[in-house]
């Protein structure tokens, strides 16, 4: 038979619920709200009501943050670390935070838009945090800290094909969404019942006033709404904050691309008189119910079940300390103390495991040493031998560990030597070859340059090489019979001088226009050309550029 004390721990309000696990019975032994002013103060009566002194304690996560990430499915458990730990860093770089001043866990879940990746829901705590709470709770067995919007499903008995959403409406909402028997979303909002309760202990001056003015509250729905407002003056504290956290509600079930079935609602605001029907109103097609404990059977609980839904986030996180839930979320980490055998650390004498600073306690450390072997061992005996072996196993385990610490670091450093030595030596190799490289690649170079000066100077040569007889070859296929060529001269690089003459206008045009429509010269220009009034010839001047690719 297992117990656990979970501990729901906000400003100004302790939950607590003490439950029993014997096999799959459930049992709540204790639970309640407290008020405080001062936690030490309400964490130590909290123990005293529930005689929780040795029992370990299961609390909440505070101030955690919610990332996503999505990975390839094949990825293995070391790359998928690197992988999350890497972004995880970015998002910090990006907001200006020190990565190693948080805490952080994570759980892998299947991708429900891409199969062939999973998503990794990353929480992250500042580890002053973490230390502060776990030091109010000083000299007690805490075994978990988990965050409440992973643990809150542990008060669901999940069925198949059921989806839903969980709305826990503590100081902060954490909206959780379970598809197909598993949490794959959890979402915050900073508004929550403390801002409820805050609002309307500016009034009353005391939040223990405040809740039962909350548990009184009812809000009344559309078919409701002619009764007197009168009766329900707190609304205007109340109603904008569930306005808010109904409008991101809906906003969820709206973009998720599978159906929701049904929210649950719980958390402090829960008890307020007809949140559910409100819910309702605005989630029409989805049915909204208050969440109650899956083990709590209504024919047989001797409690107003309300009762117990008060306290829900302190039942769902002693179930994660018995063991119920997602496993990989504790971020209680194991001291050497909680690893030893229960009997090495067991307190004798007094309800809180600690000798009291008084006269009484004083006597009972004036004992005899003449010790008698054969006589019974007194309670102090049996807890001074115990506390003996404790120290005695904590020195063999720190000289073990320092000298296999020792050893390894050696050992460490003379592999790490004898690398660098290596890698220097590689280095030098490498320096090396990159000279020789270097000279090679010079006289490659060289021969390229000097083979491109070649080349370039035989394609000068070549391409005009067959340029004049093919031009040539052309004229004469073109040429009227009536046109005579007078001179054709290559007047430098690829320009052509052409001087024809005929007795009239119309062949040299002829000839002239066959030159630039076959192409056999580019850039073609002519004069108008010259008669000679003599003999009656007329002269025309052509100029145009050989086609050389």
């Amino acid at each position: 038979m297992a117990t656990c004390l979970g501990l729901y721990i906000e400003d100004h309000v302790i939950k607590y619920a003490k439950i029993t696990k014997d096999n799959n019975i459930i049992k709540i032994d204790s639970f309640g709200v407290k008020f405080y002013e001062k936690l030490n103060d309400a964490i130590a009566q909290v123990i005293e009501e529930t005689y929780s002194y040795k029992t370990p304690i299961s609390i909440n996560l505070s101030g955690e943050t919610y990332n996503y990430f999505y990975l390839f499915s094949l990825l293995n458990k070391k790359d998928i670390q690197n992988v999350i730990s890497t972004e995880f860093e970015s998002i910090c770089y990006d907001k200006g935070l020190n990565k190693d001043a948080f805490e952080a866990r994570y759980v892998i879940v299947d991708d429900l838009e891409n199969k062939d990746k999973v998503k990794a829901i990353h929480v992250s705590a500042n580890k002053a945090d973490i230390a502060k709470k776990e030091q109010q709770l000083d000299g007690y067995k805490i075994i978990a800290e988990s965050p409440i919007g992973t643990s809150i499903g542990n008060l669901l008995e999940y069925k198949e094909k059921e989806n839903c959403i969980i709305v826990n409406i503590e100081e902060n909402t954490t909206i959780t969404t379970i598809i197909d028997k598993k949490i794959v979303d959890v979402q915050t909002i900073d508004e929550g019942s403390d801002k409820i309760l805050s609002s309307i202990n500016d009034k009353e001056n005391s939040y223990s006033k405040a809740y039962e003015i909350c548990k009184n509250s009812t809000i009344y729905t559309q078919e409701g709404k002619d009764l007197q407002y009168e009766e329900n003056e707190y609304l205007d504290y109340i109603m904008p904050t569930l306005y808010n956290i109904v409008g991101r509600v809906r906003s969820i079930t709206e973009s998720s691309i599978n159906r929701i079935d049904k929210v649950y609602i719980t958390g402090t605001a829960s008890v307020i008189n007809n949140i559910d029907i409100y819910f309702q109103e605005y989630l029409r097609d989805i049915k909204c119910e208050i969440l109650k404990p899956y083990f709590i059977n209504n024919a047989q609980a001797k409690i107003n079940i309300k009762d117990y839904i008060e306290v829900n986030s302190a039942i769902a996180l002693a179930l994660q300390g018995l063991g119920e839930g997602i496993k990989g979320l504790n971020f209680k980490k194991a001291s050497l103390m909680d690893k030893l055998p229960e009997w090495l650390t067991a307190d004798v004498g007094g309800k809180t495991g600690k000798l009291k600073d008084n006269k009484k306690s004083k006597k009972n450390w004036n004992f005899n040493l003449n010790f008698d072997f054969k006589a019974q061992l007194t309670a102090l005996e049996r807890n001074l031998i115990r506390s003996a072996i404790a120290i005695l196993i904590l020195i063999v385990a720190y000289g073990s560990l320092s000298i296999y610490l020792n050893v390894t670091m050696n050992k460490k450093e003379k592999e790490i030597a004898s690398a660098k030595d290596e890698v220097n030596s590689q280095i030098a190799a490498i320096n090396t070859d990159i000279s020789k490289i270097k000279e090679i690649t010079s006289e490659y170079q060289d021969r390229i340059n000097q083979l491109q000066q070649n080349s370039s100077k035989a394609y000068e040569k070549n391409k005009r090489k067959n340029s004049i007889p093919t031009l040539l070859n052309q004229i004469m296929s073109v040429i009227p019979k009536e046109v005579q060529l007078t001179s054709i001269e290559n007047s430098g690089n690829d320009t052509i001088v052409i001087n024809a003459q005929s007795k009239t206008y119309e062949p040299l045009g002829y000839f002239l226009s066959k030159i630039k429509e076959d192409d056999i010269l580019f850039d073609v220009i002519s004069n108008s050309g010259v008669k000679d009034g003599q003999e009656g010839w007329v002269s025309i001047v052509i100029r145009g550029n050989l086609p050389i690719e």
